[in-house]
């Protein structure tokens, strides 16, 4: 309906400006002096006629130009939608400062006639541009300027960390890992995930990869990230305004740059990115030592039911793993491999990688606690 109502608006858009120029052409006598000597008869059929033009140019010309008025919005709101509003902003009032000396320029060409005025309408284009995109390029500048006023700074950071603090990249490591959607169906990961248009591409050359694992590897986090975006309670949002980045080769590097412009926080697994993100001041969340917290807490003296699934490092240990995949270091245990048996547990180490429980079998009398602690040693190498 709507779009009806707009063809039959540029169809008589079009006649009538047909018949406006048909009654300049027979009234404007200055300009077409013969005019004058010709009956109303033919003056009317005059008017008839650019009417009848302007009616046949708009049944043709306006379907045209709906779609390509279709098109430049579609592009257009596209475009607005992949720049961050700050951009916008900054952006905007740039464009307002621009025209403004542009237009008090106006006054002075005036006196130059019909060269100032095309004079005036070129400066008022360059100056619009330039001051948009100089003010979207310097934003961190401005940005700055004013929160070094102490008042509007406090206020602007505490915004700043309210309105960004719910933003999360992701990395591609906590991707492929998939437990991270897990996290986002039980409720504990909140506010938007970001999946930046680099990691996307990294994704791809992982899953393009000859290599069999590491092709696997890709696909799973192609699929992982496509079950996240269908599920309507995980907010995921394919980020692809990366400009500034070009030129930085290094996926963590650009990971940190986008955290920093962004404010928001970085999802990893990898213990490198970790480091390096909070050397710049940006926060990680990791998925690892997520896990390692809230592994069970396991104090010496307790009892656990364990199987020896394997040898140990030193001679007579065995090896179990919990359900989580915690080590379990027995000594002598090796004898009572692939059985279940009670232990105590002797200590518990956490190291960087995750943590291990050294334990003895409960019933076992040969074990003494001088020889344990020597195993424990021996067994982190």
């Amino acid at each position: 309906m709507i779009k009806k109502g707009v063809y039959l608006l540029l169809v008589g858009g079009f006649t009538a400006l047909g018949l406006t120029l048909g009654l300049n052409l027979v009234e404007n006598t200055t300009l077409l002096p013969f005019t004058a000597a010709l009956s109303q008869q033919i003056k009317f059929g005059v008017i008839g006629l650019s009417a009848l033009i302007g009616l046949v140019l708009g049944v043709l010309l306006s379907p045209r130009l709906m779609r390509l008025a279709v098109w430049v919005t579609v592009h257009i709101e596209q475009y607005l939608q992949k720049t961050p509003a700050l951009d916008l902003v900054v952006g905007s009032v740039g464009l307002m400062i621009g025209l403004i000396i542009a237009n008090l320029l106006g006054s002075v060409l005036s006196f130059l006639g019909p060269i100032g005025k095309v004079i005036w309408v070129a400066v008022t284009l360059l100056l619009g541009y330039l001051g948009a995109s100089l003010f979207v390029k310097k934003r961190e500048d401005i940005m700055a300027l004013f929160a070094s006023f102490p008042k509007f700074g406090k206020e602007r950071t505490q915004k700043t960390e309210a309105r960004t603090s719910n933003y999360k990249i992701l990395d591609t490591s906590v991707i492929i890992d998939g437990r991270i959607a897990d996290l986002c169906e039980s409720g504990f990961i909140e506010g938007v995930l970001l999946a930046p248009a680099f990691i996307l591409e990294e994704l791809r050359h992982i899953a393009d990869s000859p290599d069999l694992l590491k092709r696997n590897r890709g696909r799973r986090g192609l699929d992982i990230l496509n079950k996240m975006r269908k599920d309507v309670d995980i907010k995921v949002q394919i980020y692809d305004n990366v400009r500034g980045l070009e030129g930085v080769a290094e996926v963590d590097t650009k990971l940190v740059k986008l955290a920093q412009r962004l404010g928001a926080k970085i999802l990893t697994n990898d213990y490198n990115l970790n480091k390096v993100a909070e050397l710049h001041g940006v926060k990680v969340l990791n998925i690892n030592e997520l896990a390692n917290a809230i592994k069970p807490v396991v104090l010496p003296g307790e009892e656990m039911v364990v199987q020896v699934v394997k040898d140990g490092k030193e001679s007579g240990q065995g090896v179990a793993y919990l359900d989580d995949g915690t080590m379990i270091v027995i000594d002598g245990g090796k004898r009572h491999m692939n059985q279940t048996i009670q232990v105590l547990v002797t200590s518990v180490l956490q190291t960087a990688a995750g943590r291990m429980i050294f334990a003895r079998p409960k019933f076992d009398r040969k074990g003494d606690s001088g020889q344990s602690q020597y195993s424990e040693v021996n067994a982190l190498g």
